[in-house]
C-alpha cells in the first residue's frame, strides 16, 4: 500500500496546439495528470468530464468558447474549479472577481508558476470538501 496521493487531473481545452502542449509539460512539471482537448465540443463529447478535477480553458475558441462551456460544464459539475485563459484582455473587461462561482482569469502571456499556484489552490480546496 502506498501513501501517495490521489492523482488530481487537469483538463486543459485550447485551440491552439502549442499552448496545449506548453500547458502539459508545465503541469506535468509540477506532477499532474493532464487531459487534452482541442475543442470544447471535444471534452464534452469525450466522457472524461467526471474523472477532470481542475479545468483550463481558452475563452477565444471556433464553435464554443471558453464561457459557453464553462455554462455547460457548470451545469454538469457544479463546483468545478475553472480558470481561463485568453491573448484578448479585452474579453475579460468587467467580469466580476473570481470567487467560488467565477473562475480564475490569466491574460496570456502569463506566468507559469501563477497558473500553477492557481491550480494548487483548486487542489487543497478540493482536499478540503
Amino acid at each position: 500500500m502506498t501513501d501517495r496521493p490521489p492523482v488530481f487531473v487537469v483538463g486543459v481545452v485550447d485551440d491552439d496546439q502549442s499552448i496545449l502542449w506548453s500547458l502539459e509539460c508545465l503541469l506535468e512539471s509540477a506532477d499532474y495528470a493532464v487531459r487534452l482537448f482541442t475543442s470544447a465540443t471535444a471534452l464534452l463529447e469525450s466522457n472524461s468530464l467526471p474523472r477532470i478535477d481542475c479545468l483550463i480553458s481558452d475563452i477565444d475558441m471556433p464553435g464554443m468558447d471558453g464561457f459557453d462551456l464553462l455554462r455547460q460544464v457548470h451545469a454538469v459539475r457544479p463546483g468545478l474549479p475553472t480558470i481561463l485563459i485568453t491573448g484578448y484582455p479585452d474579453a475579460v473587461k468587467g467580469l466580476p472577481p473570481p470567487d467560488g462561482s467565477h473562475p480564475r482569469i490569466f491574460t496570456k502571456p502569463f506566468q507559469g508558476d501563477e497558473l500553477l499556484a492557481a491550480v494548487s489552490d483548486a487542489q487543497r480546496n478540493s482536499l478540503r470538501k
